[in-house]
């Protein structure tokens, strides 16, 4: 779903609040509203209305009419939740100049009411390249509390991970070895 990379930027500008409406009148029937950055306006008007119905048909958007006969494009839940997932399928974790000895550990104990979330979860962490250290506790060398918050919040686990930095792990070779590229050791 969604792989046109277009049909991302008009989700994410919906998201951003961008306002698009459309008009009533022939004259008008498609008009974008708000101030829109250059780049949104080499957006062929029929693409982008193809899209907006697309989207519409998904329930990823829907309409409000205003008084004036204008109605204004607004994004549902299932379609913030939507653009959400493009930003943890592009998310990385920013590697700074050097290392400072200490290891970020994410522990985490989800009921398996949450299977879905628990597994989301352990599949997220292992593309960002943490180490499975055990069944639910992964190891990575670099800061990332904003990223493990952010997926808790979206998986809806928050309470159910654990985040701890520490500088020290017996027999962290293992740890040495996975990260040596990235660490330099």
């Amino acid at each position: 779903f969604m792989r046109s990379l277009t049909k991302r930027k008009i989700l994410f500008a919906l998201v951003a609040g961008v306002s698009l409406g459309l008009h009533r009148s022939p004259q008008q029937y498609f008009k974008i509203i708000s101030d829109v950055p250059k780049e949104w306006r080499k957006i062929k008007k029929r693409y982008l209305r193809d899209c907006i119905r697309e989207f519409y048909n998904d329930k990823l958007i829907d309409f409000k009419e205003d008084s004036n006969g204008v109605c204004r494009v607004t994004l549902t839940e299932k379609g913030r939740n939507k653009a959400i997932s493009f930003e943890v399928d592009s998310m990385a974790i920013k590697k700074p100049i050097s290392w400072n000895g200490k290891w970020q550990m994410v522990i985490f104990d989800i009921p398996e009411r949450k299977r879905e979330a628990r597994v989301a979860l352990h599949k997220k962490l292992t593309n960002l390249g943490f180490y499975n250290l055990q069944k639910s506790i992964f190891v990575y060398p670099f800061e990332c509390l904003d990223e493990i918050e952010f997926l808790a919040e979206l998986f809806h686990i928050r309470p159910y991970v654990r985040y701890v930095e520490i500088s020290k792990i017996t027999n962290d070779s293992e740890l040495a070895l996975h990260f040596n590229d990235i660490l330099r050791f």
